[in-house]
């Protein structure tokens, strides 16, 4: 008789691309001529999992912020999980942001993610947080793949990474 099977559901961003797409952000920011002579910084803390970005004006900011998100999208990093903060003002006239970076499912977005499972009344398909993800079980390995579509077809506000898959 087969048993069950089961995948986890993770939502992670890899360090080393961030810091990547953080050095090729400098270095575009280094040669543009809207930002010659003016402020402009991308500090990033792998410890704590969070960028800084600090300008002269908010319009430079903005625009930091666009070459950013674009170096991210080109490493392959998903932009989902990057959370601007307000932009705060600094001393002489600077402005600056704190981005973090989620790493992992955050429990309400778990808790959405089994109650978006359980309304598809799904037959027998079992999801259980542990921690900062998700393990989905079930016996029919057809149904684990219509899980899958499903959630890949829904918005849950973070970037979802199926993975881990287990036959029992």
């Amino acid at each position: 008789m087969a048993g069950t099977c089961s995948f986890d559901v993770t939502s992670e961003v890899d360090l080393q691309e961030v810091d990547n797409a953080v050095n090729q952000a400098r270095k575009e920011v280094a040669q543009r001529y809207d930002f010659k002579g003016a402020k402009a910084e991308i500090d990033f803390n792998r410890a704590e999992g969070t960028l800084t970005l600090a300008a002269d004006s908010e319009f430079k900011l903005t625009a930091l912020w666009e070459i950013v998100q674009g170096r991210m999208v080109k490493r392959n990093v998903p932009v989902k999980n990057l959370k601007p903060g307000e932009i705060e003002k600094g001393s002489h006239d600077t402005v600056r942001r704190v981005i973090t970076l989620q790493q992992g499912i955050p429990t309400d977005t778990g808790r959405a993610i089994v109650k978006f499972l359980k309304d598809r009344k799904l037959k027998k398909v079992q999801a259980a947080i542990q921690g900062d993800q998700l393990r989905i079980s079930s016996p029919s390995r057809d149904e684990l793949q219509s899980v899958i579509a499903m959630l890949r077809a829904e918005d849950f506000g973070v970037a979802l990474q199926f993975g881990n898959y287990r036959e029992n």
